[in-house]
């Protein structure tokens, strides 16, 4: 494992644009990153440059601290899982895991036991004399995972949307596979993907990439409680976070003509700013009666199994609520609390106050 330092690294694919923006990004060893983004972002072109497959137009990639920009991707010790799993049809599982290590000179004494080691970890132990040809898509996938795992000398393991092409009930399995897997080996783990519930449960650190920059990186929790623009705040989180227009109200900042954030708030806005008051569906809630609230309409309501999405319209603005299903929901008028400590306020859409 080794640490990645993409020191003012960007990219162009010709015609001026930059499919990747020139920053500094460092991925420090032994952890497990995930960017996650909409496609076209920038996330596989950032990966690309890592594994030495696409050469950044500007900037140096160091590996461990050894420029590695003009390395071939063959000597840079990194291995790469594809969307697609490619596996050797006519081998077997062993010889599929296997083979990094023939290439590198290994004899069957040595290999074996490493190999049992890394089938263990991914559960094929029992199809180890299996034919690769009879593999299930998430099999194949944890045979394309293995390969990378086996080898001692990886410096780290690039993934690309590992998991596109897995059936949905075996997401979640493979997931844990994977993890538990990298926790015993360690190694420095980039992965791509779209799917945010995937990059919130793997990674220790998720990058959010939005037109080919890293507009915030840091853990699930800071990523969904401080999203640092309103296009994170959207972006995270199902449904996404609730944007109101906000309004000064007698020196202070609040919303449908009541004030919910103190005059400290509004003192740091710029008067010119465009206000908007953050908060997650999660952390909105319907008042009881007799309690204060911002009266609101129900438009309706979408059932999602253990939880219910309420469409509400508050001030002519469109709102959410996300509450579990025993909750009674009002039918028409209501009246919603906004907590104060959940609020979040976005001035021209940066993040004012975390």
């Amino acid at each position: 494992m080794a640490r990645i330092h993409l020191e003012q690294v960007g990219h162009s694919y010709g015609g001026g644009t930059y499919a990747l923006e020139k920053a500094d990004l460092v991925f420090e060893e032994g952890l497990t990153y995930a960017l996650l983004g909409p496609s076209g972002c920038g996330k596989t072109t950032m990966l690309n440059i890592i594994s030495g497959l696409v050469r950044p137009s500007d900037g140096r990639v160091l590996v461990g601290g050894t420029d590695m920009t003009d390395v071939p991707t063959v000597r840079r010790n990194i291995a790469q899982v594809f969307q697609f799993p490619v596996v050797y049809r006519s081998k077997t599982v062993f010889e599929n895991l296997a083979f990094p290590l023939r290439c590198r000179g290994w004899n069957t004494t040595r290999l074996r036991p490493r190999v049992e080691e890394i089938a263990e970890l991914l559960g094929m132990s029992k199809r180890l004399g299996q034919s690769a040809r009879n593999l299930t898509a998430d099999e194949k996938q944890l045979v394309s995972l293995g390969r990378g795992l086996v080898r001692e000398d990886v410096a780290a393991l690039l993934m690309d949307e590992p998991l596109t092409v897995i059936d949905p009930q075996m997401k979640s399995d493979l997931r844990r596979r994977i993890k538990q897997a990298n926790a015993r080996t360690r190694h420095t783990v980039v992965y791509v993907t779209h799917d945010q519930n995937e990059a919130m449960t793997f990674a220790d650190e998720v990058l959010v990439m939005r037109a080919g920059r890293v507009v915030q990186r840091g853990g699930a929790q800071e990523l969904f409680e401080n999203p640092r623009d309103t296009y994170v705040g959207t972006f995270i989180g199902s449904p996404g976070m609730n944007f109101m227009a906000a309004e000064r109200i007698g020196g202070r900042i609040g919303f449908a003509g009541v004030a919910l954030l103190p005059a400290t708030a509004a003192n740091e806005v710029p008067d010119a700013a465009d206000l908007r008051i953050g908060i997650r569906p999660e952390h909105l809630a319907f008042s009881n009666d007799g309690e204060q609230g911002i009266p609101a309409s129900v438009n309706f309501v979408q059932d999602q199994g253990s939880f219910l999405i309420v469409d509400l319209t508050v001030a002519s603005q469109t709102i959410k609520v996300k509450v579990r299903r025993e909750v009674r929901i009002p039918s028409g008028p209501a009246r919603l609390s906004f907590p104060a400590e959940r609020l979040r306020l976005y001035a021209d859409g940066a993040l004012l106050t975390p």
